[in-house]
């Protein structure tokens, strides 16, 4: 069942993904299969940087650097991704429109799974 939540998180995080591209000038994804690649890349690079630098760093955490870490980790993802063009303003903003939307509906990340795998026990 622990597979079925992140494949279920990805899709959800590659949806939103494309919806921050429909709103965000400077921030477009090609397809479905691109902003999921894109959401497995940010989710990647997040669980390499919050290695190195701990939990408070990271592009899923809250507060300025968090936002920053999250800008900088959406304009270097597409240069690994195809079909993806991020501005740096584009990529200011879709941290930021990600950043709201994750404040009225939370999704854990990909790394909090090796807790409880988000379930209260």
């Amino acid at each position: 069942m622990r597979i079925l939540g992140v494949i279920v998180r990805f899709v959800v995080a590659a949806l939103m993904l494309m919806l921050v591209s429909w709103i965000v000038p400077g921030f477009s994804v090609g397809g479905f299969w691109s902003a999921l690649l894109l959401a497995v890349v940010i989710a990647i690079v997040g669980w390499i940087i919050e290695g190195i630098f701990g939990k408070r760093i990271n592009p899923f955490g809250r507060g300025i650097v968090g936002f920053i870490v999250s800008a900088v980790v959406i304009w270097m993802a597409q240069f690994v991704v195809g079909n993806v063009d991020v501005s740096v303003i584009g990529a200011l903003l879709a941290a930021l429109v990600i950043g709201i939307i994750d404040l009225f509906v939370p999704i854990k990340s990909p790394f909090e799974l090796g807790t409880s795998g988000g379930r209260k026990e």
